[in-house]
């Protein structure tokens, strides 16, 4: 049975260690750790089987002209993917984020697997980003439409390393 839950101290290391696992570089596993050193963490959390952590993903506020985050690093063990761990996290976070007032999240990657959860690369077309294009996509979390449909967002500082 696996359980969508908040990070917690004690559980840094065994994240660190699944970064380090199922990626091919260390470069999401250190982007998680300085997004906690420079306190640009809106939501982490973790999926736990028994008590091993099987998957992941951390949100981080942009820069933007509204309330948005970034969604991302999501990593799920190698072996456990496809089984919708990364689906349940997706939807949590997304839940969460709602739930606290945030107004959009944005996200670089697949657009077929995050198309699902309402993800468009429309949505984002209007905003000025070093990571435009057909992988970067955006989701409203207060209606329909964005609130603001132009502009400048950028990730938080630490995604600067990953280039």
């Amino acid at each position: 049975m696996i359980r969508i839950e908040h990070e917690t101290p004690d559980r840094v290391g065994a994240i660190r260690a699944l970064h380090l696992l199922a990626l091919p570089t260390a470069g999401e596993a250190d982007l998680v750790n300085r997004l906690r050193r420079d306190g640009d963490v809106a939501i982490s959390l973790v999926a736990v089987e028994e008590k091993a952590v099987v998957g992941h993903i951390m949100v981080s506020p942009m820069r933007a002209p509204f309330k948005a985050f970034g969604l991302g690093p999501v990593v799920v063990a190698p072996g456990r993917q496809w089984q919708g761990i990364g689906t349940r996290l997706v939807r949590s976070g997304l839940e969460q984020a709602r739930a606290e007032g945030w107004e959009a999240v944005l996200v670089v990657g697949d657009p077929g697997y995050y198309g699902r959860f309402g993800f468009s690369a429309a949505a984002a077309g209007g905003f000025a980003s070093h990571y435009a294009g057909p992988y970067f996509m955006a989701l409203s979390l207060c209606g329909s439409e964005l609130p603001v449909r132009t502009g400048s967002v950028d990730y938080a500082p630490a995604f600067g390393d990953l280039e």
